[in-house]
């Protein structure tokens, strides 16, 4: 009997688990177990007609690798896949992916509406990006879907959110601001990187557009660039793979193909991650020498029973606050061992950054204040050491302070 008339070769009737490591391959003639790596910017076609067929889309073949490749293809369909989108496109890096999405909902004369907590880079894009070219913007404090609904204008096009948040770990309700969004003719796009895939599904919970730094736990080892766009067939296909093949923002082959490699160890890599984080969480609430901690999972946490309803689990992030000033922190983390200090994060090695001198330095200090980025706080990304081995590395660090 043909493999064919297995139910499982249906890839939709297969786990998230399977489609990481199978979802979207495609084999060459020569049959290779490991997906190809096409490093190959042009395509040859047989004849002028099929030159003519392919750029008309009359023939679903490659033209070009700026926006059609074929490991490229691979990535973003097992993505889709992943995420339980309808399409995807890959770029070069999680902000080209950002940007992408939101330039793509938004034309002069628009309004843009985001939380206040965001990336750096994410920030910038909304408040000093977008009014370049003529598309107002405004912050609003995402810990209450009614700032959102306050913030709504007639031609309010885009909404954009990350949840858990960059570096504190708020949450905003995405079922809420989906409603809020829709209601007002908007597109909701939400930066899940620190959840991943595999604690949060936005889509399912009323968002139109899920982007990725794809260089964070989807590669997970720190090798490679990358970003990605997932929603509908519709919004895909639409203005966001025109701005790709017009304007550039490509991933290369050899980038996907690492990205293909760490989603086959993605869920078992973040599992491990967020239950490290969890005992993490917990040590840190315990200590006389921290004043705050912040993860979603944990019982202290302000928006602790939206992050049980949203979020399978509770992130590979967890960020806290030191009693002391910005010299006693900083001789916490230069007293670590183990854990490096670096602005990455999803990495299998654990990494320590100060926000407020690093990723968020080109705030001013009252956003920052307003954000609650103080000189006394730093952010974990928890890898995959033995989480013994890591406690004792922040008790160690602690007991410089």
């Amino acid at each position: 009997m043909s493999r064919k008339n297995n139910p499982l070769s249906d890839p939709s009737r297969r786990s998230a688990q399977t489609q990481m490591v199978h979802g979207g391959g495609m084999r060459s003639p020569h049959g290779e177990t490991s997906e190809a790596i096409f490093m190959s910017s042009g395509f040859v076609y047989n004849d002028s007609k099929s030159a003519q067929d392919r750029f008309t889309g009359d023939d679903p073949g490659f033209i070009y690798s700026r926006f059609s490749n074929p490991t490229v293809e691979m990535f973003q369909d097992r993505m889709a896949l992943l995420e339980g989108a309808e399409a995807a496109r890959a770029t070069a890096s999680g902000m080209a992916a950002v940007t992408t999405a939101v330039m793509s909902q938004v034309r002069a004369g628009d309004h843009a509406v985001a939380a206040k907590a965001l990336f750096g880079g994410c920030r910038f894009v909304v408040e000093d990006y977008l009014p370049r070219w003529g598309v107002e913007s405004t912050l609003v404090d995402g810990s209450d879907p009614a700032n959102f609904a306050a913030a709504m204008r007639p031609n309010t096009k885009v909404v954009f959110i990350e949840t858990p948040t960059n570096p504190t770990l708020e949450l905003v309700d995405i079922a809420a601001v989906a409603e809020i969004a829709h209601a007002h003719g908007a597109t909701l796009i939400v930066d899940n990187v620190f959840a991943t895939a595999i604690q949060q599904k936005p889509l399912e919970l009323g968002a139109d557009l899920v982007v990725y730094s794809a260089t964070k736990h989807i590669d997970g080892q720190g090798r490679a660039l990358a970003g990605i766009i997932l929603g509908s067939e519709e919004l895909i296909s639409g203005d966001i793979h025109t701005i790709i093949r017009q304007t550039g923002p490509s991933i290369s082959p050899f980038n996907a193909w690492i990205m293909l490699k760490g989603l086959e160890t993605l869920e078992l890599r973040v599992n491990r991650m967020t239950e490290n984080a969890g005992r993490i969480a917990a040590f840190l609430a315990e200590h006389p020498k921290v004043r705050r901690v912040m993860y979603p999972h944990h019982p202290s946490n302000q928006h602790y029973e939206l992050a049980m309803r949203q979020m399978k689990g509770g992130s590979t992030l967890v960020a806290f606050e030191v009693d002391g000033d910005q010299a006693a922190t900083f001789r916490a983390a230069d007293g670590l061992g183990v854990i490096l200090i670096s602005n990455n994060l999803g990495d299998a090695k654990s990494i320590i950054s100060h926000p407020a001198t690093t990723t968020h330095q080109r705030l001013s200090e009252e956003a920052r204040a307003e954000l609650g980025i103080g000189p006394n706080l730093l952010r974990l990304s928890v890898g995959l050491e033995d989480p013994d081995d890591l406690i004792a590395d922040l008790a160690y660090g602690l007991d410089q302070v």
